[in-house]
């Protein structure tokens, strides 16, 4: 993907961009640009409240607020002036700096939010942004200093600087002076006016960008603990019968609860090692013996291998509900005041990030049921009581001498407790501001909280990834997986080689959990259909 690749542009229009394209601008670089009518949209907005400040009508931000009587006063000659000194005084971030694809994601959110055409911004300042964009000039963004209240001030104030040609840009990777990247493009800084000071900063545009990627990538990451899911279960010789459609689609028809049992069956699909409980009995009637242990042993197996539907699809059903909060607030107008033809100010407070603190605060309380269920999985695997296979799976049938992976899976362990003291943040408010912001979302926090959990998993499923693969060489179970199953067990191994003896295993972990970031275990499963 290249920004000169015109048919991948993303047009922002305030209405109809997606997640995905979020996604898109910020890790691929794609190109972007502001739709006609979004300009024209904008240079109306800007006319009806140029019209409105003349009548003489009270304007939050002109000839109220911040800037108290400030236009009845000067008029128009400390415009600037009002404007520059709000984005200065609010440039107050602190802590390390947002990941450039997140800065990217952060700016492309409130370029779309501008797009809507009530924020009476000029055209001119929705194609800067549109341009930073396509030229890769990425405001340098620290993490800590939103309250989530009047949106998102100091991290937007952030890009805002650099609009106003000051404060830091990305450069390679470093904090570079803006003034100097811009001089290196010929681009001028712009002069802000009335009201775009303010249209830049009050908005949810940081928890929001932020959201969109934690949102998107989630389900990523859902997808391949369900690819992984399979995997064990049939090196462990499961059932597929929990997975049967009546149960979920008929008895009890949560979506998500039905989309990870379709997504179960299509992976366990040609599998010699997982089959159904009427298959097992066939199996054992058939035997001289007729031994039906394992059809009594399967069909009260632990959740882990039995409610995966139940907690998977619960998990899948959270990040739906974010997912669809992201997505109407990344297509929302969300700063104060607003602007509508024909219609009085409207002076509310849309910049507020409750509901999206909300979503985020309950997709990191799902991500971390998914890593503790996944852990869970790792072990049973490691357990012989449990698994029947050789303790930590060790292959070398020398268990005193070597330990497998008992010490793998200790930062498992450690990253579901760890997962499970990040508490909800939206709770937390904190009245700031003379206690005008009374009560404050922490919606930024809590897309960070849910951005910290989710990477916090890549590494406890690179664990179970791990061992499900080294489970798989212990038991020489390889020939009876389904297609799906070797082809997650081959993914593995084209990373990490088969832990014959004792050896340093951080960098096996690294690289599976850097593997499974990139989304590699979804690309090896692509020939099964995964909803």
């Amino acid at each position: 993907m290249t920004l000169l690749d015109t048919n991948l542009s993303v047009d922002f229009d305030g209405e109809n961009v997606e997640i995905l394209d979020i996604r898109r601008i910020a890790e691929d670089g794609a190109p972007c640009k502001v739709a006609p009518a979004a300009l024209t949209r904008a240079a109306a907005s800007r006319q009806q409240f140029e019209e409105t400040v003349r009548a003489g009508v009270p304007v939050y931000g002109v000839t109220t607020g911040y800037g108290e009587m400030i236009y009845m006063l000067v008029g128009t000659a400390k415009e600037v002036e009002l404007q520059t000194n709000l984005v200065r005084s609010h440039s107050a971030g602190v802590g390390p700096i947002f990941a450039e694809d997140e800065a990217r994601a952060i700016v492309a959110a409130r370029l779309n939010a501008l797009s809507k055409g009530y924020s009476a911004v000029r055209p001119e300042l929705l194609e800067r942004l549109a341009l930073y964009l396509n030229l890769g000039i990425t405001p340098a963004i620290p993490e800590i200093g939103s309250l989530g209240a009047s949106g998102d001030l100091g991290p937007l104030a952030h890009i805002a600087s650099t609009i106003i040609g000051e404060g830091y840009v990305l450069k390679n990777g470093r904090r570079t002076e803006t003034a100097t990247v811009l001089r290196e493009h010929g681009i001028e800084p712009l002069e802000l006016r009335f009201k775009e000071g303010l249209a830049l900063i009050n908005g949810t545009s940081a928890m929001t960008g932020l959201g969109c990627l934690v949102v998107s990538r989630a389900m990523e990451q859902v997808k391949q603990a369900e690819i992984v899911t399979a995997l064990v279960v049939e090196t462990l010789l499961g059932s597929t019968s929990p997975f049967q459609a009546e149960g979920h689609d008929i008895a009890r028809p949560h979506q998500g609860q039905i989309d990870t049992a379709f997504n179960m069956r299509n992976l366990l699909d040609g599998s010699a090692l997982a089959v159904s409980h009427h298959e097992l009995r066939t199996q054992a009637a058939a035997q001289s013996s007729g031994d039906v242990s394992r059809t009594d042993v399967y069909i009260q197996k632990a959740y882990t291998l039995r409610a995966i539907p139940q907690v998977v699809g619960a998990v899948r059903d959270t990040l739906y509900y974010a997912t669809k909060t992201i997505d109407i607030e990344l297509n929302s107008s969300n700063d104060n005041p607003l602007f509508f033809e024909g219609k009085e100010v409207f002076h509310g407070a849309n910049f507020h990030g409750q509901p999206v603190a909300f979503a985020m605060d309950y997709a990191t309380i799902a991500l971390t049921q998914l890593g503790v269920f996944s852990e869970r999985r790792t072990n049973r695997l490691l357990n012989r009581y449990l698994s029947g296979l050789p303790e930590f799976l060790v292959s070398t049938g020398e268990p005193g001498l070597n330990s497998g992976f008992a010490g793998a899976q200790y930062p498992a362990t450690a990253l579901v407790a760890e997962n499970r003291t990040i508490g909800p943040a939206s709770i937390q408010s904190v009245p700031s501001n003379g206690d005008n912001q009374d009560v404050v979302s922490m919606g930024l926090i809590a897309a960070r909280n849910a951005r910290r959990v989710l990477s916090n998993n890549n590494y406890i499923l690179a664990v179970e990834f791990l061992a499900a693969a080294q489970a798989v060489d212990v038991s020489g179970r390889y020939d009876g997986l389904s297609p799906a199953g070797k082809a997650a067990y081959n993914q593995i191994r084209s990373l990490v080689p088969t832990l014959e003896h004792d050896r340093y295993m951080s960098d096996d972990i690294e690289a599976v959990a850097g593997a499974l970031s990139r989304g590699e275990f979804l690309e090896a499963a692509r020939d099964v259909e995964l909803r």
